[in-house]
């Protein structure tokens, strides 16, 4: 009897481990509306606040934020873009991402600082926003910054708070394996 129930467990732990994955694979689709291929993650990547942060707020309180890349190809002419998607929590409360200099993005070898875009209007949005009450906006990327986000072994999003302080997220997964999958999968490793 003990046989089957091992096997049973493996099985249950190899279809959880395909399942996580493929939550993370890029997928592509053709907006039916403007004719314009997006290339996206199947899911966001989850940021929360950073080690120091979380510490003292609970997950009720506090706020989440959500990245995805975003690859446009309209005719083979590509641009690339960063959604970014911020859950409020209750205390702090982040400021307004469209403002100026409201995100960075720091990597191991140095920040990336982020520039409001407009994305191109789809008849279907790459992401779904997490609540209908929170911030998304796109932040332009260039090939070589979604390389060296890939390569980067570590990402942390530094968002303003509303008082003017700065809001710390860290991813909840490694998102470098994720990003590198997509990179490869958009043919911009640089190779």
């Amino acid at each position: 009897m003990r046989i089957p129930l091992i096997s049973a467990i493996l099985l249950v732990s190899l279809a959880a481990g395909c399942a996580s994955q493929s939550s993370t694979k890029p997928v592509e689709i053709l907006d039916q509306r403007t004719g314009m291929t997006v290339a996206a993650l199947k899911e966001p990547i989850e940021f929360v606040p950073g080690a120091q942060t979380a510490a003292i707020i609970s997950r009720k309180r506090s706020s989440f934020a959500y990245v995805g890349p975003v690859e446009w190809n309209r005719s083979g002419a590509l641009s690339y873009g960063l959604w970014v998607h911020i859950v409020p929590g209750i205390d702090p409360q982040p400021g307004d991402i469209h403002a100026a200099a409201a995100l960075t993005l720091r990597l191991q070898d140095g920040t990336l600082d982020l520039s409001l875009i407009e994305a191109p209007k789809l008849g279907v949005d790459p992401y779904r926003q997490v609540v209908s009450w929170g911030q998304t906006a796109y932040f332009g990327l260039t090939p070589e910054a979604l390389r060296r986000m890939a390569a980067s072994p570590t990402l942390q999003l530094d968002v303003r708070a509303a008082d003017g302080s700065i809001m710390s997220f860290s991813p909840t997964q490694a998102p470098s394996s994720i990003l590198t999958r997509y990179v490869q999968s958009r043919s911009i490793t640089g190779d």
